[in-house]
């Protein structure tokens, strides 16, 4: 008799874990189905767009035939790869790339983290929201727009920016045929575009410190600096950690259509305004190539992928609790 109890209540303790998980999973899912709504569209985003063209990518090893399809062209191996590596150009290419990137993710990380933090000291909460609208405002301008705004500014003959400067008695120089003045031209649209979008990330992860450790710090005698240098800083790390490994994975990949129509098919500023993207993109228009495209979009995606494997397998060692997995 107490065996056969004692075989019921272990059979009972056996299946209870299975039961709470199943209880417990649809009951989150119940729970959370507002919050699972909201995040469909970019599930279906990524799986419509990352996954399901994954297998697509055998495109970038074959001589791709119009007639028998992507699996029906015949194999070639790597010699798609070849397009970018025998090009003589792969040096420059990837040296504006990588510059050109460094120089988006550290400059606008310090403006975006200043202007979060700027943001957040302002107490007027109608100014905060108009500042809020009128910096994001940038990011949802077309790249083609921001092209003829830059030029409409700085053109020699009739620009805005050009006139001011012949009007006090200047020399305003033809800065479409001076290659030099472009990576800060680029850098500063870039900026400008950019920040507002990521002053609302940062500013958003401000509102979440706990504000009784601010209040403490008031309380304790810390100004204004010391608020922001031991309280918000150290709050932010996380944020910036996770953003700037995200950031890593695209390193060697460029913004094409700010770039592309900044600097269009003007030759005399490829030397420090060409990247990856426009090259190929030259490149392909002339023999429609689409294997050669697929080869090096991939080869981006591989090394992107392995940087950011690097990147995190370093502040998994040095903070763990920080990696992205």
């Amino acid at each position: 008799m107490q065996r056969a109890l004692f075989r019921k209540k272990k059979a009972a303790t056996d299946a209870l874990p299975v039961t709470v998980r199943k209880t417990s999973l649809w009951k989150n899912t119940r729970q959370n189905k507002t919050l699972l709504f909201m995040c469909l569209p970019a599930i279906l985003f990524f799986i419509s767009f990352s996954y399901i063209p994954m297998p697509y990518s055998y495109i970038a090893f074959t001589k791709f035939n119009y007639v028998k399809g992507i699996f029906g062209s015949p194999y070639i191996g790597f010699k798609n790869f070849a397009f970018l590596f025998t090009s003589g150009q792969l040096t420059l290419l990837l040296r504006n790339t990588i510059l050109f990137n460094l120089a988006f993710i550290l400059l606008g990380n310090f403006f975006q983290i200043a202007f979060a933090i700027l943001l957040n000291e302002v107490q007027s909460h109608r100014f905060k929201k108009l500042t809020q609208s009128m910096m994001f405002l940038p990011y949802f301008i077309s790249p083609v727009l921001v092209s003829l705004l830059v030029y409409n500014l700085i053109n020699y003959d009739y620009g805005f920016i050009s006139s001011i400067v012949r009007t006090t008695g200047g020399i305003m120089p033809k800065l479409y045929s001076q290659a030099g003045a472009w990576p800060f031209i680029i850098v500063a649209v870039n900026l400008w575009q950019t920040t507002g979008y990521g002053t609302i990330i940062y500013f958003a992860a401000i509102t979440s410190i706990d504000e009784s450790m601010i209040e403490a710090a008031t309380v304790d005698g810390a100004n204004g600096f010391q608020r922001i240098r031991y309280i918000m800083l150290p709050s932010l790390k996380p944020t910036v950690i996770i953003l700037l490994l995200f950031a890593m994975g695209g390193i060697i990949r460029g913004n094409f259509g700010l770039f592309y129509n900044l600097v269009g098919n003007n030759s005399v500023l490829f030397k420090t305004t060409d990247i990856i993207e426009t090259y190929v993109y030259r490149a392909l228009m002339n023999n429609f190539n689409f294997s050669q495209g697929s080869a090096v979009g991939l080869f981006q995606s591989v090394v992107g992928f392995g940087i950011v494997l690097v990147a995190n397998t370093v502040v998994r060692r040095i903070e763990p609790d920080y990696a992205l997995f």
